[in-house]
């Protein structure tokens, strides 16, 4: 097989379509990408018992350069997000498949490449799977944000290995039930191959970014995803119900509270995905029925002839402690708003930080497509909204970029869309004077 270490280095971007346009607008093409289909040392044992782990994490230890990471969870099959399988690449020590659920505690692992840069591609899905083993990086490079920043249109991991590198990965195994036991070797494969090149892409696009002027915004942006505290539990999970707008009366969202919260307890105990023990639609159905008895139920989409008899019974349960809760303790429409309301309200609310917030999203698209970026990468549409509900006064740039900085902006990006903001302001607020 083609040494894809030494294929790769010899174009630090090569693309086959899909990436960056060059500065005079063209993009490059060149020839056909090559499969990946074998590992370079082989596909690699799995660690499964306390010794192998130690020989893993003196050899990663040892290594040099940054770490490429990634994780696999069973999303659809299991309950929760825990990983069924970590994979590391570094040179020096070669690849490493790690059995999370024979050796729960990677906390030495983790250790041992304190202060080492991890790759990852899509940091934010498998950062808190990895801190639940105790895997944690102080620093790290995200390809896949990398990409966003860059401008490529197709940021997944096998776009961005073709477009950038130009080889194909094998991706047939994405979505399967990686707490299959034992893992069959096509899968572990696929799970090599995700961090072979994953080093590689990164010191591509980091001649990218640096290429574009963006490497120290792509810096600011590791660096808060590094920093971030894990993410508050969500208050009232239920209300993310699929098809909850349809839900109107309290009694009802009443219902919906209490199917949710039976189905979680369910598929946590018997650890499976809560759609495999009731489906949202499912639930929605019998919130708008809200039925009376085991029969009704029965008779709605959802609860059909593969349901027995016992669970209809507990599922009719749920239903009927919503049915005799008290006005009082019914939920409230809606969740208490923090932040500014709805755009669509805001013309009768305020039309005048209607106008301002029409101006800053026409500006920020604009610079947006400037910069060659997504908007939301630029900066929040949430923060840009709490901008124009409530500016600061007088909105000059100094207190928009304090505005900004408030709200969580990193530096960069205060730099760029301070005078978009002050310039949207002025012309919002001067539209309705």
């Amino acid at each position: 097989m083609t040494d894809a270490h030494d294929t790769a280095a010899d174009s630090a971007l090569r693309t086959t379509g899909g990436a960056p346009p060059d500065d005079d607008g063209s993009s490059s093409a060149t020839e056909a990408p090559i499969p990946l289909l074998e590992p370079r040392e082989g596909i690699p044992p799995v660690v499964t018992d306390d010794a192998a782990l130690a020989e893993v994490t003196a050899a990663f230890a040892a290594g040099t350069g940054p770490v490429a990471v990634d994780a696999e969870r069973a999303s659809g099959y299991r309950y929760g997000q825990r990983a069924y399988l970590v994979q590391l690449r570094r040179q020096g020590a070669g690849s490493a498949l790690i059995d999370p659920v024979a050796c729960p505690d990677l906390s030495g692992l983790g250790e041992a490449l304190s202060g080492v840069e991890w790759v990852l591609h899509a940091a934010t899905q498998d950062l808190p799977c990895l801190r639940e083993i105790g895997m944690l990086p102080t620093r790290l490079f995200d390809t896949e944000l990398a990409g966003r920043l860059a401008g490529f249109p197709r940021v997944g991991l096998g776009a961005m290995v073709e477009n950038v590198l130009g080889f194909v990965l094998e991706k047939g195994h994405s979505a399967v039930d990686w707490s299959t036991r034992p893992l069959p070797e096509p899968w572990l494969r696929y799970a090599a191959l995700d961090v072979e090149l994953l080093v590689d892409l990164r010191d591509a696009l980091e001649k990218e970014l640096d290429r574009q002027g963006k490497l120290e915004w792509a810096w600011q942006e590791f660096d808060a995803i590094a920093s971030a505290p894990p993410p508050e539990p969500r208050k009232d999970p239920w209300r993310r119900t699929s098809g909850m707008h349809k839900v109107r009366r309290r009694r009802q969202m009443a219902v919906v509270r209490e199917l949710w919260q039976t189905r979680d307890r369910i598929a946590q105990r018997r650890d499976v995905s809560p759609g495999k023990v009731l489906s949202d639609a499912a639930i929605v159905e019998a919130a708008l029925a809200v039925p009376a008895t085991v029969h009704a139920l029965a008779a709605l989409n959802g609860f059909g002839s593969r349901v027995g008899r016992r669970q209809l019974e507990q599922w009719q349960a749920a239903v009927d402690r919503a049915r005799a809760l008290s006005e009082a303790q019914l939920p409230q429409p809606g969740q208490p708003v923090t932040g500014p309301p709805p755009p669509r309200a805001w013309a009768d609310k305020d039309p005048v930080a209607a106008a301002r917030l029409s101006a800053a999203r026409a500006g920020v698209s604009a610079l947006a497509e400037r910069l060659n970026m997504p908007q939301e990468n630029l900066i929040t549409p949430d923060t840009v909204r709490r901008v124009c509900w409530e500016p600061p006064q007088p909105a000059g740039p100094e207190s928009v970029a304090a505005a900004l900085a408030g709200y969580g902006a990193r530096p960069w990006q205060v730099e760029q869309v301070t005078p978009v903001l002050v310039a949207a302001l002025d012309s919002g607020g001067s539209t309705q004077a």
